[in-house]
């Protein structure tokens, strides 16, 4: 007897279908009813996000995305009101709104009128017109909310933050680039500093202040004191931070990722007082960071010498830095040293014979390097990754 795929269970249709992507999930559903009834069960939306433009009214959207159960929602363009996505998804769990410059605080007030507690996470990143106003609305009505991305925010001050301290509670993760307003005070608010107005954000576990111009070593304490479940914290590009914020960071027991790419005034001596502490980080970024060299690799193989990714991109860094650290550092998977135009094939060398779990490595700009060098370090028995770019050599020793 001859077996023909529409003789299928449309539970085992739906299983195939759980593994196209979501254009052709859409396509099967137009092939013939069975296989649009099978299409639509939920199991093959499960996690997926739909990407809208909303340009015209469509009546069918919002029941056909919540048919298949589908709770995660971006806006590519948004030309109608915003409270038309949040009446037709009630129970929206996820929504981007990443880039939608016409979205105004009058706006976002219109589409927030009342609590949506399934709403998880929210993305308004590089929507520029939104104010405090807006996070007034978000901490009254989206208490359950545990992502908040507000990159690109410029008008969010340290209002804003109090708002948020004092009504997100729930709060994990938090993304305050290049919100050029925000100040010690706004990272007090967020770190239970001033409980007599707000609680604080005490469970975020991730926090970007990327470009935070403002923030000085003040807001190291204030975070190390009352954001004990912090894990990833990125400083980079903050240039008032010092060596000295680099004490109050050291002690923090469930930091694990600390960026501090491009912040001027961190030396060795701030490495120094990291590896000092009981951190126990597993990645490290001070690429760019002119004070930094061979000193910080010896302290990073005294104390943080647990790191499975190191960032040391221009760098002043020399093949005398490398001996020092590469004994110690056995859980090593990641190493960028781009742009360290003091490492040689002997640099080369030593990694090679001894940070043998590497599976990654990056050598762009790395001027002094040779073939010799670049033989060793592609015997590594565990790398995937080699990127070279800027890589120089003679003509006569150039790989090909």
């Amino acid at each position: 007897m001859e077996t023909h795929i529409s003789c299928l269970f449309p539970e085992i249709l739906a299983m195939i279908f759980s593994y196209l992507d979501v254009r052709d999930k859409g396509r099967v559903a137009q092939v013939c009813i069975a296989w649009r009834d099978a299409s639509y069960h939920k199991s093959v939306w499960r996690g997926v996000e739909a990407k809208l433009h909303l340009r015209r009214a469509n009546p069918s959207l919002f029941p056909s995305l919540q048919a298949r159960g589908i709770r995660r929602v971006q806006i590519l363009s948004l030309r109608r009101s915003l409270s038309y996505v949040i009446q037709g998804m009630p129970n929206i769990e996820s929504l981007n709104l990443s880039g939608c410059y016409n979205l105004t605080d009058n706006g976002l007030g219109h589409a927030f009128v009342q609590e949506i507690p399934s709403l998880r996470v929210l993305n308004l990143s590089l929507c520029k017109q939104i104010t405090d106003s807006s996070l007034g609305r978000i901490a009254q009505y989206l208490k359950n909310l545990e992502v908040l991305e507000l990159g690109g925010c410029s008008n969010i001050t340290n209002t804003g933050l109090l708002l948020i301290a004092w009504g997100l509670h729930r709060l994990k993760s938090l993304n305050l680039r290049s919100c050029r307003h925000v100040s010690d005070v706004g990272i007090g608010h967020l770190a239970g500093m001033t409980r007599s107005a707000a609680e604080g954000c005490l469970n975020l576990e991730y926090l970007t202040l990327q470009d935070c111009q403002k923030l000085t070593d003040l807001s190291l304490k204030h975070i190390s004191k009352g954001l004990t479940k912090l894990r990833v914290l990125n400083l980079s590009f903050c240039g008032g931070i010092s060596d000295a914020g680099m004490i109050h960071l050291s002690h923090m027991a469930s930091l694990w990722s600390l960026n501090l790419r491009s912040c001027d005034n961190i030396s060795d001596t701030g490495t120094m007082h990291l590896a000092m502490g009981t951190l126990r980080l597993s990645g490290l970024d001070v690429s760019f960071c002119d004070k930094i060299g061979d000193q910080t690799l010896a302290y990073i193989a005294q104390g943080l010498y647990q790191l499975k990714s190191l960032s040391l991109c221009s760098c002043h860094i020399s093949d005398d830095g490398i001996n020092r650290m590469v004994r110690q550092m056995h859980e090593l998977r990641t190493l960028n040293i781009g742009q360290c135009v003091r490492i040689t094939d002997k640099g080369l060398e030593l990694i090679a014979d001894h940070l043998t779990q590497l599976t990654g490595i990056d050598l762009y700009g790395c001027t002094k390097i040779t073939k010799r060098g670049l033989e060793r370090i592609t015997q590594l028995p565990c790398l995937k990754v080699l990127n070279l770019g800027l890589w120089q050599m003679t003509e006569s020793e150039k790989v090909r």
